[in-house]
């Protein structure tokens, strides 16, 4: 009699949901500043132009920290890496409730420092969701577990901003980055007892690391001798292989394209609610947790699309760009608020377009579709580094088209326009949605000459 075969595990969901655990107050950190954005500019007497960099201040160092993160990933591992990454952001946000303490330029300079270190320290973040998604998920669940941790950017608005408007409104703004820093501190230790490799947690069998491997998964990825094997690759050779992949690069420029909308989002949203809207603060935080749910909502239906796709048959291209393309279609319509007044009908409109941003929002499952087995985190990074240059670029334009017009109408056309263009990308640069395959230096030298026959 044939003894049964064990069940396999089902470990991969729980470190799925430390994931989206670890995202919801990563992405709610980056809130507080737009949350307490209103009081600092009051507080300050912040024109749109200066509120727009300090908005800004976050990004330029998160997208000049991609690269050395993404190394850092490569060499010592998600989860070490994960673990400082997560800590040191905490702490700097924690400090950030201490500018109060400051006046004039010296709290600005203060403010804007500890906001290059937030984005400093969170750099490894998504390139590590994507590295640990890639060791941890076969192709046919990818799409749902790369849009379940990106969805957690709405689930930190739906569950986030309305206790951080309250904390403003009852405590003081300094109140905000106190509380989120504390839980984050809090999470870092989470994180180091409960995430590891596949072949290095305790609670998966056999079994359950069988079926993900079979079905794609890189169960070495987070190995020891995988991280050292990385030190023998020449990063810079392979950034220009990775750029020079029309594929890649196209997914790089429709990832800064769909970032616009989320740092629209994360920024000047509140501030659009409060100056062009004339809610109080309180209740901004409250309205605006409305389209982050429709955001949520969206953002899982699109993996949970995509992966069907995939099950039923069609090809990973077929199956990734159809929910991508659909939902910037839909995330187009936020210009309509431009055309109406009613605020009920705004919220419903920007509810509809960040329903279709979060179907969209696939783009960290294609990065794990396609990232090279030996330079995924390097290849995360350049993803995060194109897509996170729109956390430098949209408050600074959208702070310039305020104070050109003293209107939002020209930053929505701006937003919904780069939705556009992520179509364009998607439907004629990337092509087939495939591995890509890094080449060795010997590799590229038999390519020469087999060119040059």
């Amino acid at each position: 009699m044939t003894p049964q075969q064990p069940q396999a595990t089902r470990v991969r969901w729980t470190i799925l949901a430390t994931l989206f655990a670890v995202t919801t107050i990563n992405y709610a950190d980056r809130a507080t500043i737009a949350i307490a954005g209103p009081e600092l500019k009051r507080l300050l007497g912040l024109s749109p132009v200066e509120m727009g960099f300090v908005f800004s201040a976050f990004a330029w160092s998160y997208v000049l920290a991609q690269l050395p993160g993404g190394w850092l990933l490569d060499r010592f591992g998600s989860k070490i890496t994960y673990f400082f990454s997560i800590f040191l952001w905490s702490v700097f946000t924690m400090l950030m409730g201490g500018v109060g303490f400051f006046t004039g330029a010296t709290a600005v300079t203060v403010l804007f420092c500890l906001r290059l270190l937030i984005g400093a320290a969170e750099a490894p973040s998504f390139p590590g969701n994507s590295r640990i998604a890639s060791a941890w998920f076969p192709t046919s669940e990818r799409g749902t577990a790369a849009a379940i941790f990106n969805s957690a950017q709405y689930f930190a608005t739906v569950l986030f901003a309305p206790i951080m408007g309250w904390l403003v409104h009852s405590f003081g703004w300094e109140s905000v980055f106190f509380v989120m820093g504390g839980l984050g501190v809090v999470m870092a230790f989470i994180w180091l007892k409960t995430v590891y490799g596949p072949k290095e947690h305790p609670k998966a069998n056999a079994a359950e690391i069988a079926y993900i491997e079979a079905g794609g998964a890189l169960v070495d990825l987070e190995s020891k001798d995988k991280a050292a094997a990385t030190t023998k690759l020449d990063t810079w050779a392979c950034i220009r292989q990775l750029l020079g992949n029309r594929m890649l690069l196209g997914v790089y420029i429709g990832q800064y394209c769909i970032n616009t909308l989320t740092y629209f989002f994360l920024t000047w949203f509140p501030v659009y609610l409060v100056q062009e809207r004339h809610m109080t603060i309180l209740k901004a935080g409250f309205v605006a947790a409305l389209p982050a749910v429709a955001g949520f909502l969206g953002g899982v239906l699109g993996g949970v699309i995509s992966d069907r796709l995939i099950k039923s048959g069609k090809s990973l291209s077929t199956a990734r760009k159809t929910p991508i393309v659909c939902g910037m279609l839909l995330s187009t319509s936020m210009i309509v608020c431009n055309y109406v007044e009613a605020d009920w009908l705004v919220i419903t409109v920007m509810s509809l377009a960040f329903f279709g941003k979060g179907i969209g929002a696939l783009g960290w499952a294609v990065v794990a579709d396609t990232s090279p087995k030996e330079a995924g985190g390097m290849s995360g990074a350049l993803f995060n580094t194109f897509g996170n240059t729109a956390g430098i670029t949209t408050p600074i334009v959208i702070g310039y088209i305020l104070q050109k017009t003293g209107s939002f109408s020209g930053a929505l056309v701006f937003v919904g326009a780069n939705a556009v263009v992520t179509i364009a990308c998607y439907l004629l640069m990337v092509g087939e949605i495939k591995r890509f395959e890094f080449k060795t230096p010997v590799m590229r030298k038999l390519d020469d000459a087999a060119n040059a026959i």
